[in-house]
């Protein structure tokens, strides 16, 4: 299939949940690759925040995400609708710290999103595909989550909160092309304590008797009933005497609260950044658990591609760029430059070759009587190698430069010494933007990792003084 994203730009206007303040969300159309990415633009600078699980600041009453001092939160609905219609690119700006809640549902995204109209992009859309059991477990609340392979995407939840008046409800997607009739309107749940407490704190100033399920798991008089609705500003509230819930409002279906939770479950793990091909099994989900399962599922999506994506080295193969062509890119030199020559580069990623050899400078005082090329100049290496991609495709070649932001999630798996040839691969992360570059790092020893790491660096322009010396 190829990839999608919607054909104009689509508005929805709410307010928040928790600040009850008024939000504007508009969808924008975005190119291929880009995936699912939310823009404050009421900040300086419009902070841009990208769908991904290792940006989660909170799970408290929802999901949030958090990039420098810009968060954004209950990001699950929405991502669930575009989850849900088969879409995998869009900016998402918004003008407040939170989604609007609207119905309590995904389907205001949905009806918003249909009216906008979809469009193919020319890109084949990348999946996750599930080829062995994933398991998630909490010991303490008993909670687990499970992939498991399929030909396509399905889900089965399962809830069970010790109420009488909720009891254990089940849910089931056997395929994406239900979501909107069957999964899109189901509205979130509380129970009556849990509400009464957040109002107590302050909190859900946004909530409202149209936007969630409340369910009264204990009994109120009629003083009880009045005080609460004038907490909610209601002019009177009602209990249902035999579905146990509050105002008698009617549920869309007889599992609801079940099916929202599977609604959550797809927001959630859309947070992996792909879509995902296999079967989903939940029991008693949460945002938390959502989320450590997301983060298994993604530490499982990069192992794989690092893992299928070996590049393959012939020394006889006539190279894209050797060293005479690095250097017009690079500024490094002797010592320093730690890239021979480079076979592969596209778009998107770079393959790289260093042969390490008893000749290196640092052999002398790392280890010499046990020679091991160091890790940290792995990470040069690597970082020199995306450096290439980088500039390959800029104009004005040979005066520009890039600098390290940050490394994060580095490994050291296996020794390297004299006499190895490291095939050093860097692909991107994400789209190049403002001149910032995401990318993951894998060091190679034939078929076998030895280092790994996301880097992320910045495109900046040689002044003067610092102009390559080839020049």
């Amino acid at each position: 299939m190829k990839q999608s994203t919607i054909l104009k730009p689509a508005t929805i206007q709410g307010v928040g949940l928790h600040t009850g303040k008024k939000v504007t969300l508009t969808i924008k159309p975005a190119e291929a690759n880009h995936g699912f990415r939310f823009q404050r633009i009421d900040l300086p600078d419009q902070p841009v925040i990208p769908a991904d699980v290792k940006l989660v600041f909170s799970t408290n009453r929802g999901t949030t995400l958090k990039s420098g001092d810009a968060q954004v939160s209950t990001v699950e609905h929405v991502l669930s609708a575009l989850v849900g219609l088969d879409i995998d690119n869009v900016l998402l700006e918004i003008d407040g710290p939170e989604m609007p809640i609207m119905d309590g549902t995904s389907l205001p995204f949905v009806e918003a999103i249909r009216k906008a109209g979809m469009q193919e992009l020319d890109a084949e859309r990348d999946y996750f595909v599930v080829t062995e059991p994933i398991s998630y477990k909490d010991e303490v609340t008993g909670t687990e989550l499970m992939a498991l392979p399929a030909d396509h995407f399905e889900a089965t939840v399962m809830i069970d909160f010790n109420s009488s008046v909720l009891g254990q409800q089940f849910a089931a997607l056997n395929n994406m092309s239900d979501y909107e009739k069957e999964i899109a309107p189901c509205r979130t749940f509380v129970f009556l304590h849990e509400l009464e407490k957040l109002l107590d704190m302050g909190l859900i100033k946004g909530g409202d008797l149209d936007n969630a399920i409340v369910i009264a798991d204990r009994k109120m008089d009629e003083e009880d009933l009045n005080t609460l609705a004038q907490k909610l500003g209601k002019p009177g509230l009602e209990i249902d005497p035999q579905g146990g819930v509050l105002n008698t409002i009617k549920l869309h279906f007889q599992n609801e609260p079940a099916r929202h939770k599977l609604l959550d479950v797809i927001g959630d793990l859309a947070l992996i950044g792909k879509p995902i091909r296999g079967k989903i099994v939940a029991s008693k989900p949460g945002h938390t658990a959502n989320i450590e399962f997301a983060k298994i599922l993604k530490k499982t999506l990069l192992e794989k591609r690092r893992l299928m994506g070996v590049p393959k080295y012939d020394p006889e193969k006539e190279p894209v760029l050797d060293v005479n062509g690095i250097m017009k890119l690079l500024p490094h030199r002797y010592p320093f430059l730690l890239v021979d020559k480079i076979i592969e580069i596209s778009e998107t990623h770079v393959v790289g070759i260093k042969n390490v050899t008893m000749n290196e400078g640092f052999f002398q005082g790392h280890f010499p009587e046990n020679p091991v090329f160091p890790g940290v100049l792995q990470i040069e290496a690597l970082a020199q190698t995306g450096g290439i991609l980088a500039l390959y495709n800029v104009p004005d070649k040979g005066n520009w430069d890039t600098y390290f932001l940050k490394i994060d999630n580095t490994k050291f798996k296996a020794k390297v010494s004299p006499g190895d040839t490291l095939i050093l691969k860097m692909e991107l992360i994400e789209p190049i933007r403002r001149g910032i570059v995401h990318m993951q790092g894998t060091t190679y020893v034939g078929s076998k990792i030895v280092s790994e790491g996301e880097l992320t660096a910045q495109i900046v322009r040689r002044t003067k003084e610092t102009t390559n010396p080839s020049e």
